[in-house]
């Protein structure tokens, strides 16, 4: 066989591969949205018993926006009751089914969540009601991040070090991205506050570019003791598809080729376990056992990120070495967490990716992480499948 003939059949057998996932990942959508919507509506008061500003709103809107299958009134009006509901009662973590608060976390990503269901409600309904609580939530989250936290209400406690989480300049790129999308206007606005959250990002490559730390201290240098030494391996995978879009965003194939690097291959690499397959939650720089008890358990969102993460990276550059890896993952994600019997998937597995917690909905686990990872795969695959260009 010719070589060229080979390297026709192995591209067609590429794209027939990537095909089967764009279907694979299309059906599996379909089943997380059909679940949420059977099981998490109330319709007295307005949305589920345990109310936490996990995303479902955003999700939905993104949904109906995006997808011609999912642009449906259903989708749309569970939408509204759940931004009616928040907008009703706010941003605390969890409320109780009639909107008294429960948990209140002291951070800003409530808030964050919020944004960024307000900001899709607007996009989805052109209520610009919506927008103007997007805008104006943001403004204060920009403030509590970069003048003065104390609206947020937590103690500053003497003994604790003074450190920046990955988590927080994250989250704020999530959202330039979020309310910037497709509006010039805005998009200039946040333009200075989205290189400065990459910039923080970045800070977060330590050791001579071997790890990324999930705390820094706020001049970007390296923290004493297991607080220090701490990562997560989908912490750093998700930041890398945020910077990914910042990087396509700005045009800066310098910056993309680092961040996949330094926030795709690196953590995926120290990440994995070599024995049961699957990302540990925690790990620590030094191997020292991590102090998080849960730090060998595989949960749901980290495999969704590193799905997302590595199929992006591969649509941007085209290197096979990503869309291996997404093979990898999504394979072992489909395999381990999802229930083929009633539908959506389990959250949290043991080391040995045996089904640790059977509950599918929780403060932490919604739809979120399962449905906004399959969207983002169902959105990736096309552009995916663009890069890998049919055999001449």
């Amino acid at each position: 066989m010719s070589n060229g003939l080979r390297a026709r059949q192995d591209m067609e057998k590429e794209r027939e591969t990537l095909q089967a996932w764009k279907e694979r990942v299309g059906q599996e959508l379909d089943r997380v949205v059909a679940f949420w919507m059977e099981h998490s509506h109330d319709q007295e008061h307005g949305y589920s018993e345990a109310s936490g500003v996990l995303g479902r709103v955003w999700m939905y809107c993104r949904l109906y926006r995006t997808f011609q299958r999912f642009h449906h009134s259903q989708l749309l009006n569970a939408a509204k009751a759940g931004g009616e509901f928040l907008l009703r009662y706010k941003c605390a973590f969890v409320l109780t089914r009639d909107g008294r608060p429960v948990k209140v976390q002291r951070t800003i990503f409530s808030e964050c969540f919020y944004t960024m269901a307000m900001n899709e409600l607007w996009r989805a309904t052109g209520e610009v009601r919506y927008q103007t609580e997007a805008v104006e939530m943001m403004d204060q989250i920009v403030h509590w991040v970069r003048e003065d936290a104390s609206g947020l209400g937590r103690p500053q406690l003497q003994g604790a070090p003074t450190a920046e989480p990955m988590a927080v300049p994250m989250m704020l790129l999530n959202l330039v991205e979020q309310l910037g999308e497709a509006d010039e206007e805005l998009a200039g606005k946040y333009t200075e506050l989205g290189d400065w959250c990459a910039r923080r990002i970045l800070q977060h490559v330590q050791r001579d570019g071997q790890a990324v730390l999930e705390n820094v201290s706020e001049d970007g240098k390296e923290l004493s003791g297991c607080l220090g030494r701490q990562q997560n391996p989908g912490h750093a995978l998700e930041a890398g598809w945020f910077l990914l879009r910042h990087c396509i965003r700005k045009g800066d194939p310098e910056l993309r080729a680092h961040v996949v690097d330094k926030f795709l291959l690196l953590p995926f690499r120290s990440g994995w376990d070599p024995d049961h397959g699957g990302l540990f939650y925690f790990q620590d720089a030094d191997d020292f056992c991590p102090t998080q008890l849960e730090w060998a358990m595989k949960l749901w969102w980290p495999h969704s990120e590193a799905m997302i993460a590595f199929l992006m990276g591969y649509s941007e550059s085209g290197d096979p070495v990503l869309l291996r890896l997404f093979y990898q993952v999504a394979e072992y994600t489909f395999r381990q967490f999802r229930d083929p019997e009633y539908g959506e998937w389990f959250g949290y597995l043991s080391r040995e990716g045996k089904v640790a917690l059977s509950i599918k909905g929780g403060p932490f686990k919604g739809e979120w992480g399962t449905g906004r990872g399959r969207r983002g795969c169902a959105s990736r695959l096309p552009p995916a499948l663009t890069t890998c260009p049919p055999p001449p």
